[in-house]
């Protein structure tokens, strides 16, 4: 008998292959039969449909990828620092991706745009969660004294996000890391606008 928290985990990161390089919709239920070994009857024992397994192995993406950020990024107390490991992640992710296929966020939110308003909003849920995690690391760095107190925050968190995703996306699309590593130069002269 299968362990059926093995079983759920398997399916989510054999669906989570497939979900993140050839897109939710183009990936069948029969390439996740294929891809895990099991029959639609087991799929559906553990999501009750293709588009909750979608949301779930969504979930699953970004939280692999949210985890090993937070690992590089846990034992840093220094706003400053914090912020170029996490440019640092971003930068390493177009030669060594956490996952395959590229960024969960960036291919959910240009697939999900119109026509798959779930995802779309598991999508925003993450960005916002992003943006929300960098003002805490502004607020951090006013605290501390590192960063300027007057800085617009919101407008910063937004630079970051779009420059860092924009990166991935034109560093993927053309097969090499310079996009991101002019971004990651630039986004390091950002910082020191905003530094004390």
């Amino acid at each position: 008998m299968r362990n059926p928290l093995v079983t759920r985990e398997t399916i989510l990161k054999k669906a989570g292959v497939l979900f993140n390089t050839f897109g939710y919709k183009s990936t069948s239920l029969s390439n996740i039969t294929d891809a895990t070994g099991l029959t639609k009857g087991a799929i559906y024992k553990h999501f009750d449909n293709k588009d909750k397994l979608e949301i779930e192995t969504f979930h699953y993406l970004s939280g692999s990828v949210l985890s090993k950020l937070r690992e590089g990024t846990a034992h840093e107390t220094s706003a400053v620092r914090k912020l170029k490991l996490i440019f640092n992640f971003f930068e390493s992710y177009t030669v060594n991706p956490p996952l395959k296929g590229g960024c969960p966020l960036l291919n959910a939110a240009i697939e999900a745009d119109d026509t798959n308003p779930a995802l779309r909003k598991e999508a925003i849920r993450l960005l916002h969660h992003l943006h929300e995690s960098l003002l805490e690391i502004f607020n951090n760095g006013i605290k501390q004294g590192e960063l300027k107190p007057n800085m617009d925050k919101d407008h910063y968190a937004t630079l970051i996000i779009a420059n860092l995703e924009g990166g991935i996306m034109l560093s993927k699309l053309e097969g090499n890391p310079v996009a991101i590593k002019r971004i990651i130069k630039h986004l390091n002269g950002l910082l020191k606008e905003i530094q004390v």
